[in-house]
Formats: C-alpha cells, sequence, structure tokens
C-alpha cells in the first residue's frame, strides 16, 4: 500500500544517503534544485520511482498496480471510479497551463496524486508526498 507517509522503507523525509547505505536505492539520477530521482530495490524494484529534495524523500510514484492508496485507487481507474472512491475528500484538478488533469487528495500538508495517462483516459501515475513538491510540480512543472 501506498500512502502520503510512503512505503515500506521508503518514507517520506527519508535519508537518501541512509536508504543509498542499506541497500535500498538501484540507481540515481541527479536533475536540479537539489533534486535527486532513484530507483527503488527489492521487491519495489520497477514498481516505485522516488524523488529527494536536498537529501530527504518528498515523493514516491508509481505506474503500475499494485501498490494501491489506502482508499483502493490504483493506476488504471477512471477519474470518475476515484471520485466514487474519495468523494468529497478528493478533487478533479488542471495543471496552470490548462493542459494536464489529474485527480488531488490532501491529507494535511500531504497529498495523493493521480495524474492522466499519456495515451488513454483515466490514471497513468500515482504519487505522494508533500503538496509543496508534488502538487506545485503537477501545477507549476519542475522548475528547471
Amino acid at each position: 500500500m501506498l500512502s502520503v507517509g510512503g512505503v515500506g522503507v521508503y518514507r517520506i523525509g527519508a535519508s537518501l544517503a541512509s536508504l543509498i547505505r542499506n541497500g535500498h536505492v538501484g540507481w540515481t539520477a541527479p536533475g536540479c534544485d537539489g533534486v535527486v530521482r532513484t530507483g527503488a530495490t527489492g521487491s519495489l524494484a520497477g514498481v516505485i520511482l522516488l524523488a529527494f529534495r536536498d537529501g530527504r524523500l518528498v515523493e514516491v510514484g508509481t505506474a503500475t498496480a499494485p501498490p494501491q492508496s489506502p482508499a483502493g485507487a490504483t493506476v488504471g481507474m477512471s477519474f470518475d471510479e476515484l471520485e466514487a472512491i474519495y468523494g468529497w475528500r478528493g478533487s478533479l484538478i488542471r495543471n496552470d497551463a490548462g493542459d494536464a488533469e489529474a485527480y488531488l487528495v490532501r491529507a494535511g500538508s500531504r497529498v495523493e496524486l493521480f495524474t492522466g495517462h499519456p495515451i488513454r483516459p483515466g490514471v497513468g501515475y500515482f504519487q505522494v508526498g508533500p503538496a509543496s513538491f508534488v502538487e506545485r510540480n503537477f501545477r507549476q512543472g519542475p522548475s528547471c
């Protein structure tokens, strides 16, 4: 299960250095503004992707099903199905450019974000983390 807290050892706020030291990171791809993208190891290798900002985990995402959210939502569902699951707790949003839509569920300062699939209707990617990173990147795009 993938929740706003993360999944398994991949907890939001976890240290990149510690996860590498303990063999939980398979590869790294440094970006800009202190963001590093990585892949998981073990049973989650190829299932989840991770993003770290300034050495701390700020996003866990997947394009596969499972994992599912605590409410039972997964990649492959329609936005209508998400609405049926989450009701008033979620909402369909658009990015600032107006060219992409996603379903957003807030949990305090963190979010579950279900973004569209590139070639068919419905959810193609499910990600969790602080709204200041996950939601901001969807709405405004990465800063670089």
